[in-house]
């Protein structure tokens, strides 16, 4: 079968079991583009930005528990993909990014729109590939979205110059992937899980931290039975929201900078951590000289570069967390373990004293408010993504996640700009869902154009914009540490959001009283289409509790 090198790209895409692409077309991958029109083996949606399309791909993959894929151009089209493929890469997404690249033969003579793609992506990339042999193609797509979706999971970017999409071949069918230097770990090691056993059945105040890579595993019934079995109560990472049921007895809420009071006093106060596919990154651990200062420390994860890189753990496990959890259920048999009752009831005392908290007393909206108000009506069923901001620790506190892929965040870089885009590509992944972008009217404007995509692609997807006319988490680090110099922050003159979504096709609304808020959200939720709404809120309302920078995660400012 004679197949040019675009016929065979878009044929290993579809082998691979992908259904819908993301992506821009150009000069580079005009042939590509010519082929998706005549072949109709996928749905290609065409987003306005390609760091849209990197967002899109990246939300499709964690909604439908999948590789996402999005094809760019040469030159500025690969550029704009790096911050969506840094912010997969943090978030350890699995997405195949597909560039355009200039001919082989014109390959570093600074020919029109030619960058060295491979060298700039190098450092935000699971892996990269520049094809030059048309025979290695086949098999270079099909070793992408392995390393892609195995091990610890991330992005990868194939570069496929012109010239071999052009190329004619008879196409074979290439061989499974076998990687000498690549051979992830995936079953841990059957004493330390027996170690950790025993931590369980000798400690008095036990935690689990459960985080992103407890979602990517599947492993959320695995560690909610470990939950059970032991009576221990669940902290999560803003990555593992939905792990562990939000509306279970034994959930904390959030641990962080913005976690949760009772959160952040567990960990401060426990003797044990058994911590599932987390990082330990800053924003939970605050100062680490003083984090659990009380507590054996299990970690478990596939990466074994994770482990002791920002905490010092007791009992490492490399291993898939799935796996791991399995395993140490299975030792557990039918042992018996302490209740921790008094542990309970001190940590029930926290939430009770000192619980999230705010004032929706007045007249002015408040952005809490419209966050309670949006899980009421959609019963916590939707998928939320979030832009990056105030509004992101919002969604966090006030949004009870029951279940695993329904939120959607850019956590590790803090793509401002990336809700949006990946409200379109988990409405694509999940068409039946309801799918609803929680934005900043700061955020929403750095990929406002996606809405063409929305409503172009008929992608129902609903934008509850919290307008403050500030870019309020940087607002509220200057009211707090710098003097309430606010510098470069104030939004005043932000688009009519209403006007801008009647421009692209979409319906605008907009609320800016607390008794309509309600009626505002229920009139956008079921209506049809993409709806924008604006909700007007407290210009200098601020995300609580907070742990100022460099302070241990007990040393909360609460209000």
């Amino acid at each position: 079968m004679k197949l040019t090198g675009a016929q065979i790209l878009l044929k290993m895409i579809k082998e691979e079991g992908i259904d819908t692409i993301f992506g821009y077309p150009g000069g580079a991958v005009i042939d590509i583009y010519d082929a998706i029109a005549k072949q109709n083996q996928v749905k290609h949606i065409l987003v306005r930005h390609e760091q849209g399309a990197v967002h899109a791909a990246d939300a499709y993959a964690r909604a439908n528990k999948s590789v996402g894929v999005a094809l760019v151009t040469s030159g500025p089209g690969a550029t704009n993909t790096v911050t969506g493929i840094a912010s997969a890469h943090s978030d350890s997404i699995p997405i195949v990014i597909f560039t355009g690249q200039v001919p082989t033969g014109l390959i570093g003579n600074d020919a029109f729109q030619e960058v060295d793609t491979v060298g700039i992506t190098r450092p935000c990339t699971k892996h990269n590939y520049l094809v030059k042999d048309i025979n290695r193609l086949a098999s270079t797509i099909k070793e992408a979205f392995h390393l892609a979706s195995s091990g610890r999971p991330g992005p990868v970017l194939v570069d496929l110059p012109k010239d071999i999409m052009q190329t004619i071949i008879d196409f074979k069918k290439p061989a499974n992937v076998s990687l000498k230097s690549y051979r992830p770990n995936y079953k841990p090691n059957k004493k330390q899980l027996t170690k950790v056993v025993e931590l369980i059945q000798n400690a008095k105040k036990p935690v689990i931290f459960a985080g992103g890579g407890v979602i990517l595993s599947k492993a959320s019934e695995q560690i909610t039975t470990l939950a059970k079995m032991a009576n221990i109560p669940v902290t999560g990472s803003l990555m593992g929201l939905g792990a562990f049921p939000g509306s279970d007895p034994l959930w904390l809420g959030m641990l962080g900078m913005h976690g949760t009071y009772r959160a952040n006093m567990s960990i401060g106060n426990c003797d044990l951590i058994i911590a599932a596919g987390v990082r330990f990154d800053d924003r939970v651990t605050g100062s680490i000289d003083t984090f659990a200062p009380h507590a054996k420390i299990v970690q478990i994860d596939i990466d074994p570069t994770s482990i002791h890189k920002n905490i010092k753990v007791q009992c490492p496990i490399v291993g898939d967390c799935k796996t791991a959890l399995e395993g140490i259920i299975q030792l557990m048999g039918n042992k018996t373990f302490d209740r921790h009752s008094e542990w309970i009831g001190q940590i029930q005392e926290w939430k009770e004293t000192t619980p999230l908290r705010y004032d929706q007393g007045g007249k002015i909206v408040k952005p809490q408010f419209v966050i309670e108000k949006l899980y009421e009506l959609t019963k916590g069923e939707a998928i939320i993504t979030t832009e990056v901001g105030q509004n992101q620790m919002w969604a966090a506190q006030y949004y009870h996640f029951d279940k695993p892929n329904h939120f959607i965040t850019s956590g590790g870089l803090g793509a401002m700009g990336f809700g949006l885009p990946a409200a379109i590509g988990a409405k694509a992944a999940c068409p039946d869902k309801l799918v609803v972008d929680v934005a900043g009217d700061g955020s929403i404007q750095m990929n406002i154009q996606e809405l063409m995509t929305a409503v172009e692609s008929e992608l129902d997807v609903k934008i509850v914009i919290l307008n403050n006319q500030y870019l309020g988490m940087v607002r509220q680090w200057q009211e707090l540490f710098y003097d309430k110099v606010y510098s470069s922050t104030a939004m005043v003159n932000a688009p009519d959001f209403v006007k801008l979504a009647e421009a692209y096709g979409a319906k605008g609304l907009r609320c800016d009283k607390p008794d309509e808020v309600e009626a505002t959200l229920s009139e956008g939720l079921n209506s049809k289409g993409t709806i924008v709404m604006d909700f007007i809120v407290d210009r200098e309302e601020s995300v609580y509790p907070m742990v100022p920078a460099g302070q241990a995660i007990t040393e909360m400012l609460l209000v």
